[in-house]
């Protein structure tokens, strides 16, 4: 699936992903290929990105990686919005 990450700066990240789990108001949830089609408010917390991600070098200081190899942001709100294998995250 495609992912986009963009802040209010920039795109910080866009390409093909495996997964993407995202810190929603409900609680945390992860979304993989063919995931129903989705639109959820972000809360604090962490944006959690599997696959063979290449981030630019101007936004490498934003990211980080955790143990397990998946690609971190962490991001302070935002939205998401999942849909024909899409995934955009608004994120403050």
């Amino acid at each position: 699936m495609y992912l986009e990450i963009v802040s209010p700066e920039a795109t910080l990240f866009s390409g093909e992903v495996t997964s993407v789990t995202v810190p929603g108001i409900n609680g945390e949830f992860q979304m993989l290929q063919g995931h129903a089609p989705v639109v959820s408010l972000l809360q604090k917390g962490d944006v959690k990105v599997e696959g063979n991600i290449a981030i630019e070098e101007a936004h490498e200081n934003k990211f980080s990686t955790d143990s397990t190899g998946k690609t971190i942001l962490s991001i302070s709100s935002g939205t998401i919005e999942m849909k024909d294998n899409k995934v955009i995250v608004l994120a403050d």
